[in-house]
C-alpha cells in the first residue's frame, strides 16, 4: 500500500495544530499582505490580529502561496511519502490551484492536485475524506477521481453582516451599500462550485438565518436527498468573528434538521473573510465519503 500524504491550505480552516493530529496532512498557510508587511495565516497572523486589523481599516490584500514554498514542501514530503494529493481552494477564487496543477507535472505522476471547487469547511471535509481514502488503501490517483467525480455534492450558504467589504471589492456599489446599511438588509450569498455569488436579500439577521436554513433543507430535499437518506451528508457552520453567535446557529439548525450531524463550527477562511467582513455566519452541507 502506498504511503500517501494530503497537502492543502489554510482556506479549508485547518489549523496547522490540527493537521499534526490528524497525521499525514500538512496544511500550506495563506499570505497576506498588511500594510505593505506579508503575513501568514496561523503562522504570523492569528485570527483575532486579523480582525483587530480589519475593524481598523488598514489596508488588507490576499496573496498566493509562493510556488517555491510550496514544491519545496512536495520534495520534503516524497522523501518520506510515495504520493501527494493536493487540495488547494478552489480554482474559481484563486490562481494558486492552477500554479499548483502546472508545477505538478514535474514530478512524474507523484503529485496529484485536486480542483474540486471546494473553500473553507467543504474543503476541510474533501481532505478528511482524502485522508480516509488514503487509510483505505487508495492511490492518489484514486483519491483525486474520487473527489473530482463528487465535487458538486457540497453547498455553503452566507449571511453578511456588512456591506462595507462587498463595495470594497466592487461586488456592491456605493449607492447600494449605503441603501443596503440604512434598511439594515442583510445579504446571502451561496458558494456553488466554487464561486461566491449572491443568493438573496433580506431585512435581519433573523430571516437571513432562516433563509439559509430553508435553502440548506431544500438541497437535502432535491439535490442531495439520496445521500441524506443514506446519512451520506453531514453538515458544518461557519463565522468570522462571531464565535457565540455561530454556536447559537448551530442549535437552531439542530432543531430545524435534527437527523442530521453538524460536524463542525469553524471560522471561515480569512481569504474568505477579507472579502465579507466581521459577523459573517455560514452553513454548508457536504457528502461525507465511505
Amino acid at each position: 500500500m502506498k504511503k500517501i500524504a494530503i497537502v492543502t491550505d489554510s482556506n479549508s480552516g485547518i489549523t496547522q495544530e490540527e493537521a499534526k493530529k490528524l497525521k499525514d496532512l500538512y496544511v500550506i498557510p495563506m499570505p497576506f499582505i498588511i500594510e505593505g508587511e506579508e503575513y501568514y495565516e496561523d503562522i504570523s497572523l492569528s485570527q483575532e490580529e486579523f480582525y483587530q486589523m480589519l475593524l481598523s481599516d488598514v489596508s488588507i490584500s490576499t496573496s498566493q502561496p509562493a510556488i517555491g514554498s510550496v514544491t519545496e514542501l512536495w520534495e520534503n514530503l516524497l522523501k518520506d511519502y510515495d504520493e501527494i494529493v493536493h487540495i488547494p481552494m478552489s480554482s474559481a477564487l484563486s490562481e494558486s490551484c492552477n500554479t499548483a496543477a502546472t508545477f505538478a507535472k514535474n514530478y512524474e505522476g507523484k503529485v496529484f492536485v485536486v480542483d474540486n471547487h471546494r473553500i473553507s469547511i467543504t474543503q476541510k471535509r474533501s481532505c478528511i475524506d482524502a485522508l480516509n481514502l488514503a487509510k483505505q488503501g487508495k492511490s492518489g490517483a484514486e483519491i483525486k477521481d474520487i473527489l473530482l467525480k463528487t465535487k458538486a455534492d457540497s453547498s455553503i450558504y452566507i449571511m453578511v453582516d456588512t456591506l462595507k467589504y462587498l463595495k470594497r471589492g466592487g461586488r456592491v456599489t456605493p449607492a447600494a451599500a449605503a441603501i443596503g446599511t440604512l434598511l439594515k438588509i442583510k445579504p446571502v450569498l451561496q458558494i456553488q462550485g466554487g464561486k461566491l455569488d449572491q443568493f438573496a436579500k433580506v431585512m435581519n439577521v433573523k430571516a437571513a438565518r432562516a433563509k439559509m436554513i430553508e435553502a440548506i433543507k431544500k438541497d437535502l430535499r432535491e439535490r442531495f436527498a439520496d445521500l441524506a437518506s443514506e446519512g451520506k451528508i453531514a453538515l458544518a457552520v461557519a463565522y468570522t468573528n462571531c464565535r457565540d453567535k455561530a454556536e447559537d446557529f448551530a442549535n437552531q439548525i439542530k432543531e430545524e434538521i435534527p437527523n442530521l450531524e453538524i460536524e463542525w463550527i469553524n471560522p471561515l477562511s480569512l481569504s474568505v473573510s477579507c472579502h465579507i467582513g466581521s459577523g459573517a455566519l455560514a452553513v454548508a452541507c457536504s457528502r461525507k465519503i465511505d
